[in-house]
């Protein structure tokens, strides 16, 4: 079993570097591998640049694999912001969040001094908001990610950051750049590596913290302000990254079960976390090639998974950057059943699949997309990419720390260590399932009073077998009687739920979720909002609705 040991405190400042190896690290400094890969970091520092493309009212397109200074392939670039625009320091990780209310999206963009917030609803013009100082001091090493409107932040190095919450709906009324203070600080680690969240269950993990072994640190975040101590999951020691789900997999012994898939520095460690007191590792497997088992993520379905290595590209002859494909048929024994070497010659850092496709940040290299629809023979292709890193190609930490791919308008955000948020839009053909099986549509459709039903579409695609027996109807509608209104859900085939009756309630507005038991009906199709309006004297409209499967 691996052990993880704190023991001091490690400083990135622009101006120099200094790494204590028994230190607080980005990897576990009880391995000879963790202790490379920090040294190897840091070694390849460079100043953060300041080079901007911002206000190009439709972005730069990519043309003969070029947009603007960076090369490319079905993808165009939309912004740059550099890192001097937002708070300054180094870049590293990113998340994304889309205001409910709104519809707007805006970028979370992590650096060695800080979190800054970026409005990127306007993509070609990215509105920075402000930044929440790290708590401590500065790190190499941040990471976050969002649950309820919220965000959840971590730093390593940091002894005594904790994990900072922010309230997200604050930034609804920003007009200028704010210094923020967390709504809420969590003290029972110091130091964590990264953050991984089950949005559907509501817990957090925080691994490589000073706790648990530095594996995961469990945290139940059902109510945000209020983060509570869940449990450890210590058995296979330090955890560099994590995906937590509840798994509907191909192996039924264990589904409808919260499973967490750990890449483990020398292995791919797979926990039953459903009872947080008494979390049980199901498989623990190694695999050729391995150097520093570093991040992964699961194909739709997740009878796969997709596992990098941060450092095969630079320990190894072959220098192109690998792709680990594990079958998870059963949780129990995964088995590795191919590798996928990519043209580029760069490390590999953090993925995230979406639909048919998984989104990676590989460094030097920049973000690189594969088609994962060949994954069950072990196959992947590359159908695009956008070099953040124009420099060179190696096997060195520079570029692309990290990406969110799972904004509904399609846009992408990178986040370069030097580089700053890059902003830029794939055309890869076909159409994406959107991020969490959420389908909307947003045209306004005007209810006429006491008069005929009115429908809005919406096309779903992409989702495997029945609709769910929970099937969420999130509905907005503007009325200035709801009472009047009568709301119907049509599936694909014509079959009608009753959503809401008319009655005497005077109240204006329809703004809920209603959950329907649809599984005897197929997801794929065209399901339509169909509303009328019964009695005389208001009016309204549909303003927007979605599915969510």
């Amino acid at each position: 079993m691996k052990s993880l040991r704190w023991a001091g405190l490690a400083v990135f400042t622009a101006a120099a570097v200094a790494l204590s190896m028994t230190a607080a690290s980005a990897h576990d400094p009880e391995t000879p591998e963790g202790q490379a890969a920090a040294r190897a970091f840091l070694a390849d520092h460079q100043p953060a640049e300041r080079h901007a493309v911002v206000g190009t009212a439709a972005g730069v397109p990519c043309v003969n694999g070029k947009a603007d200074i960076y090369p490319c392939k079905n993808v165009d670039l939309l912004s740059v912001l550099p890192l001097a625009s937002m708070g300054g320091g180094n870049g590293n990780d990113i998340w994304g969040w889309t205001d409910p209310s709104s519809g707007k999206e805006y970028a979370i963009v992590g650096r060695t001094n800080g979190t800054a917030f970026v409005d990127v609803s306007t993509p070609t013009a990215p509105k920075y908001l402000g930044n929440l100082p790290s708590n401590g001091g500065s790190s190499t090493w941040r990471d976050m990610k969002v649950y309820k409107d919220h965000a959840f932040i971590v730093a390593d190095f940091i002894s005594g950051h904790g994990m900072q919450v922010f309230d997200l709906t604050r930034l609804r009324t920003i007009t200028t750049p704010q210094t923020f203070t967390a709504d809420v600080l969590y003290k029972e680690f110091g130091p964590a590596h990264n953050i991984a969240i089950n949005e559907e269950t509501g817990y957090a993990y925080a691994i490589g913290s000073n706790t648990c072994s530095g594996g995961p640190h469990m945290v139940d975040i059902r109510t945000p302000k209020s983060p509570k101590n869940a449990g450890c999951v210590s058995q296979d020691g330090y955890t560099h990254d994590t995906q937590c789900v509840v798994y509907r997999g191909p192996h039924t012994q264990y589904q409808g079960r919260e499973i967490c898939f750990n890449a483990n520095e020398d292995t791919l460690t797979i926990v039953d976390v459903t009872d947080k007191a008494r979390p049980v590792q199901l498989s623990r497997k190694g695999y050729s090639g391995s150097q520093y088992s570093h991040q992964g993520w699961l194909t739709e379905g997740q009878r796969y998974f997709l596992l990098d290595d941060e450092l095969d590209e630079s320990s190894g002859t072959d220098k192109r950057t690998k792709t680990y494909i594990w079958d998870l048929a059963d949780l129990t024994n995964p088995v590795h059943t191919g590798t996928y070497s990519s043209p580029a010659t760069a490390i590999d850092h953090n993925q995230y699949v979406k639909g048919q496709h998984t989104f990676q940040a590989n460094y030097q290299a920049g973000l690189r997309i594969l088609d994962v629809s060949g994954v069950a023979s072990a196959r992947l292709t590359e159908v695009g990419y956008f070099d953040i890193y124009p420099a060179g190609d190696e096997a060195k930490f520079n570029g692309a720390w990290s990406n969110y791919p799972y904004f509904a308008s399609g846009i992408v955000l990178v986040n370069g260590i030097e580089q700053g948020l890059v902003v830029v839009k794939p055309n890869l053909g076909g159409t994406e399932p959107p991020p969490g099986g959420r389908f909307e549509n947003t045209a306004d459709v005007q209810i006429p009073d006491a008069g005929a039903a009115v429908t809005s579409p919406v096309t779903v695609s992409g989702v495997s077998g029945n609709a769910p027996a929970t099937l969420q109807v999130n509905v907005d509608i503007k009325h200035t009687y709801r009472g009047d209104l009568v709301i119907d859900l049509v599936a694909p085939d014509g079959s009608t739920y009753r959503l809401k009756a008319s009655n005497n309630d005077s109240g204006d507005n329809v703004l809920t979720t209603y959950t329907v038991n649809a599984s005897a009906e197929t997801a794929n199709g065209t399901w339509q909002l169909r509303v009328q309006d019964v009695y005389r004297a208001d009016t309204g409209y549909i303003d927007a609705w979605s599915l969510q499967f």
